[in-house]
């Protein structure tokens, strides 16, 4: 034992009194909280204890040494234990067994280790068989416990016993492990000791203090095992945090007809229908039910009938203790308020509660479920949003996997956009214009995306990467046109010129059907079957709570009609973001754009960009008129010239043909725009200084859009012109008085006059250590936090994934900066920027438009400085405007 010690380690429960309670989840997790409050509530508990989450903590900071002290409050609880049940540990007569469980703050099922049945020995077994008057139940708990503690404890594979008793099932001919009887039993037991001798060089543990200190450790291991650590990311939970130990009584549903082990749900975690939903099984312990080793059965005669089930139900089969276990799930979710997960134990007649959690449900059922709560008068509508997840509202915005289909999964990446899609392979984006045209279903496969795929991934249903990563060029234009991505798909070798890909041995050509699961980032092989997204009214009814309680406002990042429209749909109160350099890339613009980067002075420039004029006028245009009346913040150009060019000697000479340009001096344009780091390169506001009849025309086709747009519309518009990339006071000055001379122009020649904002995009830690010089010119601060933590880290994001893995794995990232805002460096310019700003500008507008505005935890940090507006992607607006509605709430709180 280490020297580490505190006050209290180890906390009672069972017997109608505990010594914690449901208040105290950070000490004793999740199941030793509720044990505790189920205990104090006069439920049927088999007593315990539960080992707090300071004693992991400790047991890492000591080497994986028990702390002191622990095992002399151990031991005083067990006897605790003993007393109440009236058995003794380690007692070859009247033997006290125990379970060892994981719990952690927050629920992780199956992520962490579990042991039952510890305690049996050969002479305890012994015991076990004359107190329960059956050997055959004595030792089928007996090898149950040899393989439980084996794999979990000793560290060997639980397949080697599963194959010595099937080998015993052969040679006596039977294939059901209710056919054993008590020697064939004994008989296994033999010879999983003999494995595990020949395995370790050691006999199997047979005295249970050994047999205890084993699995708690063990159990502590596992908060750090692979699947606890994938999943702790996934869902954001610190490693900090710790898992408690419950160490329980055992009762057994193996004793007989008169026994049996369940799991229920008070409400259907699949719709959230007020309804008890779940299974059990008679004569047999709980990993049979989740195992799958037997079929279960429903709980009720209403599932069951529904089913078309012909094994009794439990509501049948034990009548009198399904009405008692009917009482107490009442009881339980009436005591918490939530949809309850209840997992129950009958012995021999008698009901036992193991465990009650707050259920896990998919975001339709949470929807309803806080509705009806709410509806009911259980919660408060403050409380009933507070319950849904803002990410799980993913789930109802993008077609999903049908989750009873068939899964032929040939490769694993990032889940970089959510939902699903069924279509052909294609390779070049080209190709995906031309088959949608046609109409066929397409997805697009490539090694990366860049801007000139714009048009392929806006025609593809879904997109893969080979390369890039959670905000990469694919995963963030996907994410705003709301298809299904899957990026850093390493395992893909993908050969476009060929037309094939080969991923886990298998060849895939163009032309053959996949299915992509964003939410889930894997490619399956052929058309899984869909589930289309409805939004219910229950979707309604809290997205329009969560509308009155909000502060924040929610905009969305969109530049073409369609991500518009959605954006409205969805409840977007503008446009934080609208990428005109996008709009460039369309067949019929992008000959002009590239007739501009190769003129030789500013009057070819000129004339190639009054071509472009009447293009951009009309899409903004279109915009604005969607917006109706809503603000639309218009980005300026913004990535360097050489992107818009042909990248090889073949593309450009295909060009050339193509248009008529002179091939060499389009190979040579595109040698001398060529950048050894084009992000800190000739790009943004560097352009429209260098080149300013390019912002002159865009300035002048946003004007003359909004000029248009106030004559005819009902409500005038809000055009918002932004700056990007600026750094300095200076830069800011010029590009303003540039903006008011060309606005002036406009307005003076179309006779109309209307309200348009200057501001920048804050994107360099140099522009927020000076917010307050561009402050003085600019009207809005938008955060751009996608290059803003590319610049304050040195990052790139585009290749970051082959890195940020190992340092979330190291504990040096606890999140991704990119997908979740770093506080304490770029969170910390952010507040230093609004400080200054507003002390310069009092009325200054300040919002965030980069991915982080579609993040809760990031959104949470918005509503803590104060700013205006979160701007995020069109399929990410209804998670922002819930996300936005609890750090409000919760900022009442405090």
């Amino acid at each position: 034992m280490s020297t580490l010690s505190k006050t209290r380690r180890v906390y009672a429960f069972g017997g109608g009194a505990a010594d914690g309670g449901a208040s105290m989840k950070a000490l004793l997790g999740g199941k030793g909280a509720n044990l505790a409050e189920m205990s104090a509530l006069g439920l049927p508990v088999p007593p315990g204890f539960t080992i707090t989450t300071e004693v992991c903590n400790d047991f890492y900071a000591g080497g994986g040494v028990m702390p002191s002290g622990v095992d002399v409050e151990t031991r005083a609880a067990l006897a605790r234990v003993e007393g109440l049940v009236g058995r003794r540990f380690g007692d070859p007569d009247n033997p006290l067994l125990v379970s060892v469980r994981s719990g952690a703050r927050a629920s992780m099922p199956g992520m962490m280790d579990t042991v039952l049945n510890l305690g049996l020995n050969d002479q305890t077994v012994e015991g076990l068989a004359r107190l329960a008057s059956d050997r055959r139940f004595a030792f089928d708990s007996y090898r149950r416990f040899i393989q439980m503690y084996s794999n979990v404890v000793l560290g060997l594979d639980h397949h080697m016993f599963e194959e010595i008793l099937d080998d015993h099932k052969d040679a006596l001919g039977v294939t059901v492990d209710t056919a054993l009887e008590a020697d064939d039993w004994r008989a296994v037991v033999s010879a999983y000791k003999a494995a595990v001798r020949e395995e370790l060089g050691a006999e199997f543990p047979e005295d249970p203090y050994d047999q205890l200190w084993g699995a708690i450790g063990a159990v502590f291991q596992s908060w750090m095992n692979d699947r606890a650590k994938f999943y702790r990311r996934m869902h954001a939970i610190p490693e900090a945090w710790g898992t408690a130990v419950s160490v329980q009584s055992m009762v057994f549903g193996n004793m007989g007809e008169t026994s049996a082990t369940g799991v229920a749900f008070t409400r259907d975690p699949g719709t959230g229908e007020a309804r008890l939903y779940g299974e059990f099984l008679i004569n047999a312990q709980g990993e049979d039910v989740v195992a799958g080793i037997r079929t279960p059965q429903p709980l009720t005669e209403a599932a069951r009938r529904e089913m078309n089930e012909t094994a009794p139900s439990m509501e049948e089969a034990m009548p009198e203790s399904f009405a008692e276990f009917r009482e107490v799930v009442g009881r339980l979710e009436s005591h918490y308020r939530d949809m309850q997960d209840i997992e129950f134990t009958v012995e021999r007649g008698k009901l036992y509660i193991l465990q009650t959690r707050n259920g896990k449900r998919t975001a339709r059922a949470a929807l309803r479920i806080a509705v009806d709560l709410a509806s009911e008068g259980v919660i408060s509508k403050e409380e009933a949003i507070s319950r849904v997840e803002p990410a799980s509202l993913d789930q109802l915005l993008h077609p999903t996997i049908d989750p009873t289909g068939e899964r032929d999964v040939i490769a694993q990446g990032l889940p970089a956009s959510p939902g699903a899609a069924v279509g052909k392979i294609v390779f070049t984006a080209e190709a995906a214009v031309r088959d949608a045209a046609a109409g066929e279903a397409v997805i697009l496969v490539r090694e990366e995306t860049s801007p000139e795929d714009i048009r392929g991934m806006d025609a593809a249903r879904g997109i893969i990467t080979a390369r890039g990563g959670m905000t990469s060029h694919a995963a963030v234009v996907a994410r705003g046109m709301g298809r299904p991505c899957v990026c850093g798909v390493g395992e893909l070798a993908i050969d476009a010129a060929a037309g094939v890909l080969r991923a886990r041995g298998r060849v895939f050509s163009a032309g053959d059907v996949i299915t992509v699961d964003g939410g889930q980032g894997e490619i399956l092989a052929g058309a899984a079957r869909m589930i289309e997204p409805k939004l219910s009214g229950d979707f309604a009814t809290l997205m329009s709570w969560a509308d009155e309680r909000r502060r924040l406002k929610v905009r969305a990042n969109a530049e073409t009609a369609q991500d518009a429209r959605a954006a409205r749909d969805f409840g977007a109160e503008g446009i934080g973001l609208a990428r005109t350099e996008h709009m460039f890339f369309d067949a019929d613009r992008i000959d002009a754009v590239r007739e501009m980067i190769l003129a030789d002075d500013e009057s070819g420039r000129r004339a190639a960009l009054a071509k472009i004029l009447p293009m951009q006028r009309g899409d903004f245009i279109e915009l604005l008129t969607i917006m109706e009346g809503y603000p639309v913040t218009f980005r300026l150009l913004d990535p360097p010239l050489h992107e818009f060019l042909p990248h090889t000697e073949e593309e450009l000479a295909a060009v050339a043909k193509a248009t008529g340009l002179d091939a060499a001096k389009l190979m040579r344009r595109a040698r001398e725009l060529r950048e050894t780091n084009p992000m800190l390169g000739h790009r943004g506001c560097r352009l429209g200084i260098s080149y300013p009849e390019i912002y002159e025309m865009q300035v002048r086709a946003i004007i003359e859009a909004a000029c248009e747009v106030a004559v005819r519309a009902s409500v005038p518009p809000i055009p918002e012109i932004m700056h990007p990339l600026v750094a300095k006071g200076e830069e800011m000055n010029y590009l303003r008085a540039l903006t008011d001379r060309v606005a002036r122009e406009v307005m003076a020649e179309r006779g109309v006059t209307v309200d348009y904002r200057v501001g920048t995009m804050i994107e360099l830690p140099r522009a927020a250590l000076t917010a307050g010089d561009l402050a003085k010119s600019a009207e809005f601060f938008s955060f751009g936090t996608n290059d803003l933590t590319q610049t304050t880290f040195g990052i790139s994001r585009d290749d970051s994934g082959r890195f940020l893995e190992a340092y979330v794995n190291q504990g040096i990232f606890e999140q991704d900066p990119f997908v979740t805002l770093d506080i304490e460096g770029v969170g910390a310019l952010i507040r230093m920027a609004a400080e200054k700003g507003r002390a310069a500008r009092p009325d200054i507008k300040l919002g965030i438009c980069g991915e982080h505005g579609g993040d809760p935890a990031s959104i949470a940090f918005c509503e803590a400085e104060m700013l205006d507006y979160v701007s995020c992607s069109a399929y990410r607006v209804p998670i922002a405007r819930l996300a936005a509605a609890q750090a409000a709430l919760a900022k009442r709180a405090d």
